[in-house]
């Protein structure tokens, strides 16, 4: 089986020799790279083509939300997962904006960050628990409007529940699983969910998720 291969970016030397070191512990992850910075990342996702990107926010030059947007452009196959001190709204929008797959706190342990690489890498989507809870304590309490509660009651309960499993960062194939469907079925659902809320891509679906409140603390 192919190993999963990541590229760390971050500024600081000693978080990437931390990082290397935690993901050499597992058989399925090879750290093929290493960038200090937005165009270190560029160039070597361009020569090395990982299929995980670990990237810093804040770096000097480019940042890594700049340094996401432009490598996602050029190569939209590459999962990003944000590594990150913030975990404020606002930069976890951006990121998921700029293509992230994931938000990781840089206090969070080894076994996380190896679960959203894992996670990632299957298409799913990662979100650190604490900010999950902030984020979506911070959308409830803002207003919910009429639309978006008449929008929600327009689906169905299996579109419904896949949009909960969606939410929880799950793939199409282990929500197949979970619900006894065949995986084109799912993908089905989702393209109607999408047509259904309005919405045109992931990123749009979970932060509908996360104001109607469907990412589990």
């Amino acid at each position: 089986m192919d190993k999963i291969r990541v590229l760390v970016v971050d500024d600081h030397a000693i978080v990437r020799e931390g990082l290397r070191h935690i993901l050499a512990t597992q058989s399925d992850i090879d750290v093929v790279g290493e960038a200090a910075n937005g165009q270190e990342a560029i160039t070597k996702a361009r020569t090395l083509r990982p299929h995980i990107i670990l990237m810093d926010i804040s770096m000097p030059g480019i940042s890594g939300m700049e340094a996401t947007r432009l490598i996602k452009g050029e190569l939209p196959e590459i999962h990003f997962l944000a590594l990150t001190m913030h975990d404020s709204y606002d930069h976890f929008l951006e990121m998921l904006r700029a293509g992230a797959d994931g938000y990781i706190l840089k206090g969070a342990s080894g076994a996380d960050v190896i679960t959203a690489i894992r996670a990632a890498h299957q298409g799913g989507v990662y979100l650190y628990p604490s900010v999950a809870k902030r984020l979506m304590a911070d959308y409830l309490a803002r207003i919910t409007t009429e639309d978006e509660k008449a929008s929600y009651d327009g689906l169905t309960e299996r579109e419904r529940e896949i949009v909960r499993l969606i939410a929880a960062g799950k793939t199409n194939q282990e929500i197949a699983n979970t619900l006894s469907l065949s995986v084109n079925t799912v993908h089905t659902h989702r393209t109607h969910i999408l047509e259904k809320l309005n919405l045109h891509d992931r990123a749009g679906l979970i932060r509908y998720a996360i104001r109607k409140g469907l990412i589990a603390e």
